[in-house]
């Protein structure tokens, strides 16, 4: 039985997942943002295996680093990291939204939320090798603008998100460099293209596909050895955006971020 910490769970793709993963036997640590929402999921979750829930706001950096502590602390053997909460890119027009510590809030849930997270968890993540770390990525990506990374011109909640989500990816290869040998793998995955989630429809788009289709792909790196480093489109590798693997491009982006975590 492996120990599997799943993010945004009380919904969508993360709520799937997070069922399929307790009744192959999983425990299932289930983060959620709301406390009765997480409360109950968990509840459901008890009736078909172990579960325990967490509640923390992703749009705040601070709850995310309590969050990483809490789950050391309460679940040392932790196994499997899915980054799966999101935001995506809201009601066509909306205005730009600012997270708890001031950054634009696309990239601070999306992107700022599971680089805090996936550092303070690595330490048991390492402890418990062979690890993983399953980043819920997207196939919709476009590099950032490094002069202007929190999108403050010409705001659009669509760039903002594909924006994150080009940061996770680039990230995740950089995140791969690093713990090569350490038997920790992670790897990025667009699941599906416009599952039926709230995300989908807030963003007035008409489903594709269900959530069960998205599935797969998430929990195949969550449970089986798919190398380190690569970028999947459901159970398939792809290629992410070509310049996510551009050497300077990922130096730029791991300064950026680290001169927006010290704000």
């Amino acid at each position: 039985m492996s120990t599997v910490l799943i993010t945004g769970a009380t919904s969508g793709l993360g709520r799937y997942v997070a069922f399929e993963s307790v009744r192959s036997g999983h425990l299932v640590l289930a983060h959620g943002r709301d406390a009765a929402r997480t409360e109950r999921l968990v509840e459901e979750l008890r009736t078909e295996g172990e579960a325990q829930g967490f509640v923390a706001d992703l749009a705040s950096l601070a709850e995310v680093r309590r969050l990483g502590a809490e789950v050391s602390a309460a679940q040392p053997r932790l196994d499997v990291l899915i980054n799966n909460a999101g935001l995506g890119g809201g009601p066509r027009g909306s205005d730009r939204e600012i997270s708890a510590d001031g950054h634009e809030l696309r990239l601070a849930v999306n992107y700022l939320a599971p680089v805090v997270l996936t550092r303070a968890l690595l330490p048991v993540l390492r402890a418990n090798a062979p690890a993983r770390i399953v980043n819920v990525g997207s196939a919709g990506q476009e590099p950032l603008d490094f002069d202007d990374p929190e999108l403050t011109r010409g705001y659009s909640g669509l760039s903002a998100y594909c924006r994150s989500k080009f940061a996770l990816a680039a990230y995740t290869f950089t995140l791969a460099e690093e713990l090569r040998g350490s038997g920790v793998s992670v790897n990025v995955l667009h699941p599906a293209t416009y599952m039926d989630t709230a995300m989908v429809r807030e963003g007035g788009i008409t489903p594709w596909n269900s959530v069960a289709d998205g599935a797969p792909g998430v929990l195949a790196l969550a449970t089986q050895d798919a190398g380190t480093g690569g970028y999947f489109d459901g159970t398939r590798p792809a290629r992410a955006h070509e310049r996510a693997y551009d050497g300077e491009t990922r130096k730029r982006l791991e300064t950026v971020t680290g001169q927006l975590l010290a704000m």
